[in-house]
């Protein structure tokens, strides 16, 4: 099903009754999910529809590697796709397939993001086996389980376990190898459930009609480095905060929309590449070049010197369903900085400090390719892929300031609130 995309409609059903044909012909039964690169909306909905799957995986998110681009979409854990763009996560039930699809490989949540700056292409950081950083060392595997067991998830923490089964046995054996032993004492410990793919598919519909809110939580990095980082996920967009030297920034915001179509739903790829995108309001690395990294960054006017806003150590907090919350104890100035994430909206304030000086500015690299075409004081007016959407200030206000940002967020008695979800509506 790898590259269904190839194909028409018709000939992506036709190639789909012969693999599912198959499968019964040697197990006697259909199987329950599938799974590839990516798999586009039609294939998946006649997949549903004919065979009744219950669940169904496509690639990580990356940039370029091996002729594809996934980039922008539903970070990890699993989404319901909108029916005319299975990269999509759908706002509405009426409007998804209501196949769970899961992201595949095991991003490493820190460094798989910026990997590859400057290039045409991603590198790989993952948990696959045969990446001698990544998968296939101990000290990443043990970092990478300690993280997504402790790490706040909100509703649920999932990887997929494995490796592509080109790179053969020698290749993979001793990374896969080290990293069963791990898990099978981490189920032993009661701290990791093992299952197949549609027994999660089938808990997913069973707990969820539509895509929940979810997290991944890097508390504390590998040894030598102090970064931190929390990504955020829902049916309505995603966010990445990276902090790094005590300073923080939003690396990443990119909004879903049901109703932009992707053009391999109905047309077949006529090039050896295909990309899927959402809607992107802060990308770290498409604006970025090289040592000049984009973000959305926190700071504030000290003495009449614009600086950084600095921290110790943040705490995540996922105890009310729904809601994300990070708390950052400031070194800069007094109080702390307080950031609510739920479905629809980013909330962020500084409790004990009304009196800070405090804003976000947004900045790119000077080549960069930019969405934004009316920046005013309540919303900032984009398009992209041929698609207008928005992102409002429900508290506080957006400007063009005298520095190189792009434009800031001025806080309106010491708060901001973001609405990101009146694209879908």
């Amino acid at each position: 099903m790898g590259f269904s995309t190839g194909y028409t409609p018709e000939e992506r059903e036709k190639l789909a009754d012969v693999y599912m044909n198959d499968f019964k012909d040697i197990f006697g039964y259909y199987p329950k999910s599938v799974g590839s690169w990516f798999i586009d909306a039609h294939t998946l909905n006649y997949l549903y529809e004919k065979y009744h799957i219950v669940a169904s995986c496509n690639c990580k998110d990356q940039y370029g590697t091996d002729g594809y681009t996934l980039w922008g979409g539903y970070w990890n854990q699993a989404y319901y796709p909108s029916k005319i763009n299975s990269y999509m996560p759908a706002q509405h039930e009426k409007n998804q397939i209501p196949v769970p699809i899961f992201r595949m490989l095991g991003s490493d949540p820190v460094r798989q993001y910026d990997t590859g700056l400057g290039n045409s292409r991603q590198g790989v950081i993952t948990l696959e086996p045969v990446y001698k950083d990544a998968g296939g060392d101990s000290t990443w595997i043990n970092w990478y389980f300690k993280e997504f067991v402790e790490g706040n998830s909100m509703e649920y923490a999932y990887v997929q376990v494995g490796q592509e089964n080109s790179f053969t046995w020698d290749a993979m054996s001793k990374g896969f190898e080290m990293q069963l032993k791990l898990i099978a004492r981490l189920q032993h410990e009661k701290k990791v459930t093992v299952e197949t793919m549609a027994a999660s598919g089938k808990w997913f519909k069973d707990h969820y009609k539509v895509t929940p809110a979810t997290s991944v939580t890097v508390n504390a990095d590998l040894k030598g480095s102090n970064r931190k980082t929390v990504w955020f996920d829902s049916r309505f967009y995603r966010v990445n905060l990276l902090w790094e030297d005590g300073t923080l920034r939003f690396r990443d915001i990119h909004l879903f929309n049901e109703n932009l179509p992707s053009v391999y739903t109905t047309e077949k790829a006529t090039s050896n590449e295909c990309s899927f995108f959402t809607l992107p309001f802060v990308d770290g690395y498409c604006w970025s070049f090289q040592e000049v990294f984009a973000g959305l960054r926190f700071k504030a006017l000290v003495d009449g010197k614009e600086i950084m806003l600095s921290g110790k150590d943040p705490k995540v907090t996922d105890s009310i369903p729904g809601k994300l919350r990070i708390s950052w104890p400031l070194v800069s100035t007094r109080g702390n900085l307080i950031i609510d994430l739920d479905e629809k909206e980013i909330r962020m304030k500084i409790e004990g400090n009304n009196s800070a000086n405090w804003f976000l500015d947004m900045t790119t690299a000077k080549n960069a390719i930019l969405p934004f075409k009316k920046i005013s004081a309540s919303r900032i007016d984009c398009n992209f892929e041929r698609m207008n959407y928005f992102i409002e200030a429900l508290k506080g206000s957006f400007s063009k300031p005298d520095n190189e940002a792009v434009f800031r967020i001025t806080p309106g008695k010491n708060t901001v609130i973001l609405n990101l979800s009146g694209v879908a509506e």
